[in-house]
């Protein structure tokens, strides 16, 4: 019997979700926290950066994919994210066939999206390195 994933809230604005998280073919989940607010829509970025244009489905398989398949990305989860991104001219779509001969809705990172994507990667940068210095900070480093 497969138990039912977990869930941790993803908040996007005034709006909080439920992502399912950890590798359901172990058979048992890993617990996760929290993820912080846009995660999600910086993963999107970075996967059409290096991929180029994807659907949604294939955006959603390449970021399992690459994290090590921890992460379960629902349709109903990243389609709204995409529709955001996309009304903020981060990334266009265009229709076009996928793998299988199917109609589906192509999206790929615009000239805004790459330097929006370059900015939170070093605002998520500049936050690990703060976070690391204390993980790093011993009793006897402090004045």
């Amino acid at each position: 019997m497969q138990k039912c994933p977990s869930y941790f809230p993803v908040a996007f604005q005034e709006e909080i979700w439920h992502l399912p998280v950890g590798n359901l073919n172990e058979g048992r989940m890993k617990q996760k926290t929290d993820v912080q607010q846009g995660t999600l829509a910086l993963m999107v970025l970075k996967t059409l950066e290096v991929l180029g244009p994807q659907h949604g489905y294939g955006i959603a398989r390449r970021i399992e994919q690459i994290s090590g398949d921890l992460l379960a990305v629902n349709q109903g989860t990243l389609y709204p994210v995409l529709l955001k991104l996309e009304q903020e001219g981060a990334i266009d779509s265009e229709w076009g066939a996928s793998e299988n001969n199917r109609r589906a809705r192509f999206y790929r990172l615009t000239r805004d999206g790459r330097k929006q994507l370059q900015a939170e990667k070093q605002d998520w940068e500049q936050t690990a390195a703060i976070i690391g210095r204390f993980f790093d900070v011993k009793a006897g480093d402090l004045p």
